[in-house]
């Protein structure tokens, strides 16, 4: 189990150093991005103590360096970080039971070599170095990627998208980027959008260029910048790319690290695509061509990349029938901490407020992959969702998950007339939907600072006491047990499903579901039935509102 978690927080933290680099560099004036949200940078710069003098290229500089020098602490270097982001009682916690972190490149190192053939054999001892793992990369690894990466990209603000199948027009040249890691997406979207890259599509005869997003990668763009008809929409989770790749609308599959499978060669030589690697993470057999990704390269590798695109349109659509008709609907993403401020007039108290009185029983983070495991695509996390909503709880969407909840329409405004009446009546007032698209895996991070915001505008409610909870109905890969962990190092309830392969260690599933609710305040739930799952969570929630005499 904590070797499934090295490998998680390891993945997590690349991501982190490439975005680091592209900071780096666009501070620099090397790449083709700029630092487009200042006022997160300094605010950013003044919870982590670094000093704002000079310029915003200068503060960004700054911040690269003390990230850096943060995440090679050794194991035994008390993290500064942690100290700065996280609730005062999670913190005091944490030194307590012993898992306050170091570095996060230490305590992947101190994991590790835990697990070598009969080093440390108490599970315990292994579940505790698990957990404090998973603080190290939640603070380290999560929030400073997605913070910088909205210093770079610009704030997750609410706008309509286009989701689903449909996206995908077979008289266009599709170019597709797909992964986690969205830079070379955003560079790509930046030159389809003038008129010479248009002009260069349509000399092949195409109707014109788009870009089209999907899985994480794919999140992590349309949380960040509005569709248009050059950046068009986005298809779905991971799942769903061998249906993608069969459309026959595809030119250009670009894959960076995370989520791209190894049967893609097949589909690249059927339905005659360009399958291209941009990550030196990723490889796939027989496939020869590669563009790896480096900030100081960035537009340059964008433009290469849109070209094997163009230049793959007219054999594609000569000789490959596409499937056309799919369907295509909207949804509202771009719901962040900031921007549901902004919402509430820049207070937390309008939310504050109907979860005081009962109108919201509570919230729920959904942090989900997608699964085939137990049930079809989505169906249980969609499941799930609907009856979390329509018990009036208000469900922030992440991950995977997230591309299922917009593809189902429950990111749709419409979507109200599904939830409970208290939380229907919320959505009225705030032109919302009664789940909101919160991001991608990576924004695990993101949610828990906003608990620790909402912790603290309740006067310091300890984290395991507030009417919240964690759920992943479909979490499948080593990313998503890293999340749980941190969440049960959080005090969070959380859900899961499937059932983890931990089963063979009785004691340590008495441990996760049970006994660790009297030492970090979260506990583990596992249930295969949607409606009870959901209940499991209200009484959660209910039990501690009851205990907040809310």
């Amino acid at each position: 189990m904590l070797l499934r978690n090295v490998m998680g927080a390891s993945t997590y933290q690349y991501h982190t150093e490439q975005t680091i680099k592209t900071l780096r560099a666009t501070a620099g004036g090397a790449t083709p991005f700029q630092i487009s949200e200042p006022q997160k940078l300094h605010a950013f710069a003044k919870r982590l103590g670094i000093s704002a003098a000079g310029t915003d290229n200068d503060i960004a500089l700054r911040l690269c360096d003390y990230v850096e020098a943060e995440f090679n602490k050794k194991y035994d270097e008390p993290s500064a970080i942690v100290e700065s982001l996280a609730p005062p009682d999670r913190k005091e916690l944490w030194k307590k039971l012993g898992i306050f972190p170091g570095g996060i490149y230490g305590e992947m190192l101190f994991s590790t070599s835990s697990c070598l053939t009969n080093v440390d054999g108490y599970y315990v001892s292994l579940a505790l170095k698990a957990m404090r793992l998973g603080i190290a990369m939640a603070y380290q690894s999560q929030i400073v990627n997605e913070f910088c990466q909205d210093i770079i990209f610009g704030l997750p603000r609410p706008h309509t998208v286009r989701v689903d199948l449909g996206v995908l027009d077979p008289d266009y040249v599709n170019a597709l980027v797909n992964g986690h890691e969205p830079f070379l997406g955003f560079a790509m979207v930046q030159l389809a959008r003038t008129p010479e890259w248009q002009e260069k599509a349509k000399a092949v005869g195409a109707k014109g260029l788009r870009v089209i997003a999907n899985i994480e990668t794919g999140q992590e763009m349309i949380q960040r910048w509005a569709v248009d008809d050059a950046f068009y929409g986005f298809t779905g989770n991971w799942i769903m790319q061998e249906a993608v790749l069969g459309t026959g609308s595809v030119d250009l599959f670009a894959c960076d690290m995370n989520c791209s499978m190894p049967i893609d060669p097949k589909y690249a030589e059927k339905y005659k695509f360009k399958l291209v690697p941009v990550s030196q993470l990723v490889a796939f057999e027989g496939v020869n061509e590669r563009i790896d990704y480096e900030p100081e390269k960035a537009e340059e590798q964008a433009a290469a990349l849109l070209n094997l695109a163009i230049g793959n349109f007219k054999e594609r659509r000569t000789t490959v029938e596409p499937v056309t008709g799919l369907p295509m609907k909207e949804a509202v993403a771009g719901f962040s901490t900031e921007s549901i401020l902004e919402a509430l007039g820049g207070t937390l108290d309008p939310l504050l407020n109907v979860i005081k009185d009962g109108t919201i029983r509570g919230v729920v983070g959904l942090v989900s992959c997608t699964s085939l495991r137990d049930s079809g695509q989505d169906a249980h996390s969609v499941a799930v969702a609907k009856e979390l909503i329509k018990r009036d709880l208000l469900v922030l969407s992440m991950g995977c998950g997230n591309g299922a909840m917009q593809v189902a329409g429950l990111c749709a405004p419409e979507a109200k007339g599904l939830a409970g009446n208290g939380l229907k009546a919320v959505c009225e007032k705030l032109g919302v939907p009664p789940v909101l698209s919160y991001g991608t895996c990576t924004d695990t991070g993101r949610v828990a600072d906003l608990i620790g915001a909402v912790s603290a505008a309740l006067g310091g409610v300890p984290v395991p006491d507030l009417p919240v909870a964690a759920c992943a109905p479909e979490y499948m890969e080593q990313k998503a047990t890293i999340d749980a962990i941190f969440a049960l190092a959080f005090g969070l309830h959380t859900y899961v499903n499937p059932i983890p392969t931990v089963t063979g260690g009785p004691n340590l599933v008495q441990l996760l579901t049970k006994d660790l609710k009297g030492i970090t305040g979260g506990v583990l739930d596992v249930e295969k039935d949607a409606v009870k799952a959901a209940d499991n969570i209200l009484a959660h929630i209910e039990a501690n509102r009851k205990k907040l005499g809310i």
